[in-house]
């Protein structure tokens, strides 16, 4: 006789749940896009017992699709718990690690990519709950604009979670804002694997939610610009209620600018709140970023960092001047009136509270 199973309608609602973990210390590092976060990776990674750089994309689209009421909250928490856990089973085992030379994620952009070789021949499975008791491995990610849909996250990790957001003049970001604007979203590539939904017949990028037609009606530049706007008075809000008490996360802002010039009260913020220390590797991870340096737009030229739009600092132009050049940029790129508005209010705003 074939028993068949049918999902009984009057059935009581199951929690989705995951008391356990295996990831005990966890940081994010978090930005816009074009505020320099990636320059972290490496040198967090640098850090004693700290794994290599990885990116969270699945955990990304979870917080997304929560924000737009999409995803039960129990089974976006529980979901959040289970890749954090997943990911570093995964690295401990030498699996999901990214080999591919040039990336920034690459082991060979890693301070002591060696350990990573050394997984892949080594004892698995059974063996690796007991490896990360011992060697008390702090898990590392870079995040995408993450801050002000992560309610899930910090639900679900609290004390486990240092949650660094890098914060960057806005004019720094708008090349490479107008840049996405123009290549990925604006198209709604198939390359582009991002939270979209649908309004009056358009795909509409995640970020969007609640000013959609006034994306719609914009340019790439105002788009870029409107899109900081609206994201930063999110991510306001976000901070806000981070700072209570009873959320448990370790939260830490860090000015890119200020960063770049002086990173060592910086880093020992970071120390502490890992309850790590520097390594014989962090000196050098630090010069490979040009770190410290004398002016902020004094980057390293990598291929990938050009394709965003960075170009050489101008010897002869200073801070304030460099900052200028790129406001007359978005002038040259057409922004409106009231977009340049918004964006010297953004600017003036974020200069009276980071510079």
């Amino acid at each position: 006789m074939r028993m068949e199973f049918q999902k009984d309608k009057f059935s009581p609602h199951k929690e989705i749940i995951r008391s356990s973990f295996l990831a005990d210390n966890i940081v994010i590092v978090d930005g816009f896009p074009g505020c320099g976060k990636t320059l972290f990776g490496p040198i967090i990674s640098s850090l004693q017992r700290v794994e290599i750089m990885q990116y969270m994309f699945e955990i990304e689209f979870i917080c997304r699709l929560f924000d737009l009421h999409k995803i039960e909250k129990d089974a976006a928490v529980t979901m959040v718990k289970m890749l954090t856990d997943h990911k570093l089973y995964q690295s401990m085992m030498g699996r999901d690690t990214n080999f591919r030379y040039s990336d920034l994620s690459s082991v060979f952009n890693y301070p002591k990519p060696l350990q990573y070789f050394k997984r892949i021949f080594g004892k698995g499975d059974m063996a690796i709950p007991q490896k990360i008791d011992e060697l008390n491995p702090i898990l590392s990610f870079v995040a995408h604009d993450l801050l002000a849909y992560s309610d899930p996250i910090f639900e679900a990790l609290r004390g486990r979670l240092t949650f660094i957001e890098v914060v960057r003049h806005p004019l720094y970001m708008i090349i490479q804002q107008t840049l996405n604007m123009e290549r990925l979203f604006a198209s709604s590539q198939a390359r582009d694997i991002q939270i979209y939904f649908e309004h009056k017949n358009e795909e509409l990028p995640y970020f969007c939610s609640g000013w959609e037609d006034l994306y719609l009606e914009s340019s790439y530049i105002d788009r870029a610009i409107y899109s900081m706007s609206y994201s930063l008075d999110k991510n306001k809000s976000k901070v806000s209620d981070l700072e209570s008490p009873s959320k448990g996360v370790n939260y830490l802002r860090i000015p890119f600018e200020k960063f770049v010039i002086e990173p060592q009260p910086f880093l020992k913020s970071i120390t502490l709140l890992l309850k790590t220390d520097f390594s014989n590797k962090t000196s050098k991870a630090l010069r490979g970023q040009n770190v410290p340096r004398t002016k902020v737009s004094e980057g390293i030229p990598l291929e990938i960092y050009k394709r965003c739009g960075w170009v050489p600092p101008n010897k002869d132009l200073n801070e304030g001047e460099e900052l200028e050049k790129r406001r007359d940029w978005a002038v040259e790129m057409g922004a409106s009136k009231k977009a340049l508005e918004v964006l010297d209010k953004i600017s003036l705003e974020y200069e009276e509270a980071n510079l």
